[in-house]
């Protein structure tokens, strides 16, 4: 991956460390939103963060389903069912409200969170911006939409974030987290976890975990 000058991937839910440490290695993410692989990943709608109960997926419920795997990423309709960004708001909250960099990031995240999208990439895309513009990573972004992958770039679509462990040489490295104490480190959370824990030192963990690709 070394000679890649950037790396394409699916629209993704605050993504996981491992997808932003491969992302940040390039450099350039391009984000591919005539996407099909959904019913092979969970990541277009779930992230998994850990708190005082330990490990939780927060899901944003969808409008139908993605189950067919004709279903292209941009035309999936966020649905409010369930008072779900109440819940996604609260279970933020639990998890990191006293972390060391919750109250930085806190206004941003809950716009977003509380927000008005209709389609699920529009909210993940507000997320992702975030998350960048915070931790202050050099990491610029496209949106990729039925367009040829530009030469010289690592399509990890079906690679990474997939429902099965992907065989990608990342390194699991251990960092701060607030709630390690109960049962150690826990590695492939979403990069919410990174942030809220590291603020903008997330950088050094994500450098050392993509050394090897």
């Amino acid at each position: 991956m070394s000679s890649a000058t950037a790396v394409v991937m699916g629209s993704m839910c605050a993504a996981s460390v491992r997808c932003y440490a491969a992302a940040l290695r390039a450099g350039t993410l391009l984000i591919d939103l005539g996407e099909t692989r959904l019913p092979l990943r969970h990541s277009h709608h779930r992230y998994v963060i850990d708190g005082p109960n330990g490990l939780q997926t927060l899901t944003v419920p969808l409008v139908g389903s993605t189950n067919n795997m004709m279903t292209p990423l941009r035309d999936v309709l966020i649905s409010e069912h369930g008072d779900w960004r109440r819940l996604h708001w609260g279970a933020l909250f639990s998890a990191y409200g006293r972390s060391p960099y919750f109250d930085y990031v806190a206004d941003d995240l809950s716009r977003v969170i509380h927000g008005h999208q209709r389609y699920l990439h529009e909210f993940n895309s507000q997320l992702h911006e975030v998350i960048v513009d915070f931790m202050d990573l050099p990491l610029t972004t496209h949106v990729l939409d039925q367009a040829a992958v530009p030469a010289g770039t690592l399509d990890l679509r079906g690679r990474i974030a997939m429902k099965k462990p992907d065989t990608l040489p990342i390194a699991d490295v251990p960092y701060y987290q607030m709630w390690q104490g109960r049962g150690g480190f826990s590695p492939g959370l979403s990069i919410l976890d990174l942030m809220m824990n590291m603020g903008r030192e997330s950088i050094l963990t994500l450098i050392e975990m993509a050394k090897g690709i």
